[in-house]
C-alpha cells in the first residue's frame, strides 16, 4: 500500500501592520481547513510575533526584523538561509518586491503572491488581483491560499479567533490595579495611519466622562505613541485609566477580552478586540467600513457616509474632518447602553 501524501509544509509572509496580521488568521485558519496536518510558518516583523503565538493554527512565527523603509539585505540573506529546503510553498501576503525576496532566496519551489512591482522572477506563481471582485483586504489574504481557479468564485472567509490567557488577565488586573466592580468599556483612540482616521479626543473624553455617570469604568489601550492621547481622555477621571504604553501587544489581547465593549478608530486594535469576542463599537472617517470591517458579526459601525469620504487619506484633505467630528459621543452612549 502506498503511503499517503505527505502534509505540506506551507510558509506565509506576512503584513506590517496589527490589524492585517489580524485579518491574515482567516488565511491560516484556511490552510489548516484544507490541509489537515500541514505544518504551517508564518515570516513576520518581530513585534508581531506575540499575536501569532495566539494563534492555534501557526507553527512557527520567523521574525524578519527590518526596519520600515529599509532594505536590509542582510538580514534578508541570513533569515532565508536559515529556511532553506524547510518548506514547500510560499505565500507572499504584502505586494512589495522586497517581501517577495526571502521565499526566493530560500529557494521554496513554490512562491504565490499578487502581482506587483516586478515580481516576475520572483514568484513562480503570480496573480492579477481583482480589486472590484476581491475588495477587502481579508478576502485577498485568503484567495491566495485557494487554488486559482477557486479563488475566482465565491469562498468562505473564516473569523480570526485569538486565544486569550485568563492567568495573564489576571495578573493584569492585579498589577495595574484595575477594578471589576463595574462593566468595562475599552477606548482606543489611536490609529497609526494617521489623523482622518481618529475620532476627536474631545468626543472621547466626553464619552467616559458620561460612561462614569452610567455606571462603567473605561479602560483607553494604545501603544507608548498614544499615551498622551489617552491622558486627555483619562485625566483626573477616577474611574478612567489609560493604559497606553504600559502593556504589550499579548497583554492588550487579554485586556480586551476583559472588557463589555470597546470603542475604537479602525485600527488594529479593532481586529484584535473582534478577534477575542468582545463588542465593537467601530467609527470610521477616512477608511471604509466595506474594505477593512472587524471580522465580527457583534459589532457596529459608525460612518456617516459623507459624500468626500471615504477618502482614505492619512490627512483630512478638506481640513475639517467632518466624517469624525459629526458623529457625536451621545450617538455612542446609546449605542453601548441598546446594543444596536
Amino acid at each position: 500500500m502506498a503511503d499517503a501524501t505527505p502534509a505540506p509544509r506551507l510558509l506565509v509572509v506576512g503584513p506590517s501592520w496589527v490589524g492585517d496580521m489580524v485579518m491574515a488568521q482567516s488565511l491560516f485558519i484556511t490552510l489548516k481547513q484544507r490541509h489537515p496536518g500541514a505544518r504551517l510558518g508564518v515570516l513576520a516583523p518581530g513585534w508581531s510575533l506575540p499575536i501569532l503565538e495566539r494563534m492555534p493554527e501557526v507553527d512557527e512565527a520567523i521574525a524578519l526584523d527590518v526596519g520600515h523603509g529599509e532594505f536590509g539585505w542582510r538580514t534578508r540573506r541570513d533569515v532565508a538561509r536559515s529556511l532553506k529546503g524547510r518548506f514547500e510553498r510560499a505565500i507572499v501576503l504584502p505586494r512589495s518586491w522586497k517581501s517577495a525576496l526571502v521565499p526566493f532566496l530560500a529557494r521554496i519551489p513554490e512562491r504565490v503572491g499578487f502581482t506587483g512591482e516586478q515580481r516576475v522572477i520572483l514568484l513562480t506563481e503570480r496573480r492579477r488581483l481583482d480589486k472590484a471582485r476581491l475588495d477587502q483586504t481579508v478576502k485577498r489574504f485568503v484567495s491566495l491560499g485557494l487554488d486559482a481557479g477557486e479563488a475566482e468564485g465565491e469562498f468562505a472567509i473564516p473569523a480570526p479567533q485569538l486565544r486569550t490567557d485568563p492567568a495573564n488577565q489576571q495578573r493584569l488586573r492585579e498589577c495595574l490595579a484595575l477594578e471589576s466592580d463595574r462593566p468595562v468599556i475599552g477606548m482606543m483612540p489611536g490609529a497609526e495611519y494617521g489623523p482622518a482616521k481618529q475620532w476627536p479626543l474631545t468626543h472621547f473624553r466626553e464619552l467616559a466622562e458620561t460612561l462614569g455617570r452610567h455606571g462603567y469604568r473605561v479602560w483607553v489601550l494604545g501603544g507608548p505613541k498614544d499615551a498622551e492621547d489617552g491622558e486627555v481622555i483619562a485625566g483626573g477621571l477616577d474611574h478612567v485609566v489609560n493604559l497606553c504604553g504600559r502593556t504589550q501587544l499579548a497583554d492588550a489581547v487579554d485586556l480586551l477580552a476583559a472588557c463589555e465593549q470597546v470603542v475604537t478608530n479602525d485600527s488594529g486594535l479593532m481586529h484584535v478586540a473582534a478577534a477575542v469576542g468582545t463588542r465593537i463599537q467601530a467609527i470610521y472617517g477616512s477608511s471604509s467600513p466595506a474594505y477593512t470591517p472587524p471580522l465580527t458579526a457583534n459589532a457596529a459601525i459608525h460612518d456617516l457616509a459623507l459624500d468626500c469620504s471615504p477618502c482614505f487619506q492619512r490627512v483630512c484633505p478638506l481640513g475639517h474632518t467632518h466624517c469624525l467630528h459629526h458623529i457625536l459621543p451621545d450617538h455612542l452612549l446609546r449605542a453601548i447602553e441598546t446594543r444596536d
